[in-house]
């Protein structure tokens, strides 16, 4: 069973989320819940984008001492610099350096060669190395890129001192077939495969991030980037906690183990939400309000024989109390039965035919059918039998 690193990126990639705005504090609190969630490496920002990005960086970098924190640097050496000067006197600081190799980002954003592009990366990675013992290396729109010219790439960050290779799908543009033949082919192509640690950091434009990362690990992959939540530039990344559970409901399957304590995913999850003002839509998977929910009749009657018919997982496993069967007008007289027994009624068999016929009437005319509403329910039904 091979061993799954999460890099998180939350603090930083996350934070490009229109509209999230991190404090200091914030970022400390969030890094200090990831370390006990068990993520293996946080990226805590990008230290030449501003002060308050330096001053949270270098902070976390202090405060983190169970955890390895890196900072992004373009293949810039200002950007390295500040990377330098925020974590390179920190107990486990480490840098990761960018830079873009596919033919649109060449020509279009650096307007720079291939050879240009060659020169760059040995020359900054060879220069972060300098002051790192750890470098990562991303090349930017790598699933955009001649296959060729990214071995390339790769084998001359390996040269100048990466020891871990990132292949970032930075516009959610591959698929899983696609990123796992791309995977087999650095695997063929790169001899140094082996000696570094190969990453993956997909974005979901296309919905695809998910299982893009999944994809990788089946082929090579040994550590994963994303954020809780899946917040991130556009339409986010990959959500670690989905990777996580994934991980471990289908470990026959993936037969990969990870540092994650699944059950702290939803107090994780809670906080990023809360910090970011940015609400877990109720059908998320694994955190949302509705992932442990069953209103459908079929699925509640099942659900209250066995639990396992309609859930592959428990919720206590990843931090949620407990599953809920909402009332409404899909809901079936079995639910309605149970429910009004937790209550305290005793309900007789030959009144449930009567009592859901109310239920149905009640339930056709809004949402969700409440403790109260069944209440009054049962009140008025038991005036009726009083008149009779």
């Amino acid at each position: 069973m091979k061993k799954i690193q999460f890099f998180d990126t939350t603090l930083r990639d996350g934070e490009q989320t229109i509209g999230v705005n991190f404090s200091i504090e914030d970022k400390i609190s969030i890094a200090k819940q990831l370390v006990s969630w068990g993520v293996d490496v946080i990226e805590a920002g990008f230290p030449v984008a501003s002060k308050n990005d330096f001053k949270s960086v270098r902070k976390i970098g202090q405060e983190i001492t169970n955890c390895k924190v890196t900072g992004l640097a373009r293949c810039v050496k200002k950007d390295i610099d500040a990377v330098i000067d925020a974590l390179g006197d920190t107990p486990n600081g480490q840098i990761h350096v960018f830079i873009a190799t596919s033919p649109i980002h060449r020509e279009a954003k650096l307007h720079m060669t291939k050879e240009e592009v060659i020169e760059t990366i040995n020359d900054c990675v060879s220069y972060a190395h300098q002051k790192f013992t750890h470098v990562e290396f991303s090349p930017e729109d790598a699933t955009r890129t001649e296959w060729d010219f990214l071995v390339r790439a790769i084998r001359t960050a390996i040269f100048a001192g990466a020891d871990v290779i990132n292949i970032p799908d930075t516009t959610g543009y591959t698929n899983p077939e696609e990123i796992g033949e791309l995977f087999d082919y650095l695997k063929d192509n790169i001899p140094e495969f082996d000696e570094v640690t190969f990453s993956v950091h997909c974005h979901n434009d296309l919905g695809m991030a998910t299982a893009n990362a999944l994809s990788a690990i089946r082929h090579g992959a040994t550590r994963i980037e994303g954020t809780v939540n899946g917040i991130g530039e556009r339409a986010g990344n990959t959500a670690l906690e989905e990777v996580a559970t994934m991980l471990m409901v289908r470990g026959d399957f993936y037969q990969a183990a990870t540092n994650i304590c699944l059950n702290k995913t939803f107090e994780t999850a809670k906080m990023v939400s809360q910090k970011s003002n940015m609400q877990i839509p109720n059908n998320k998977p694994i955190t949302g309000a509705n992932a442990f929910s069953h209103e459908s009749g079929i699925h509640q009657d099942g659900f209250l024989k066995n639990h396992a018919t309609y859930e592959i997982l428990t919720p206590q496993s990843v931090g949620v109390a407990h599953s809920s069967i909402p009332l409404g007008k899909l809901s079936g007289s079995h639910a309605v039965t149970v429910k009004l027994e937790e209550m305290g009624y005793e309900i007789d068999k030959n009144t449930t035919k009567d009592i859901f016929i109310k239920f149905k009437s009640i339930a056709d005319n809004q949402s969700i059918v409440s403790d109260d509403d069944l209440v009054q329910m049962m009140n008025e039904m038991q005036s009726v039998t009083n008149k009779k």
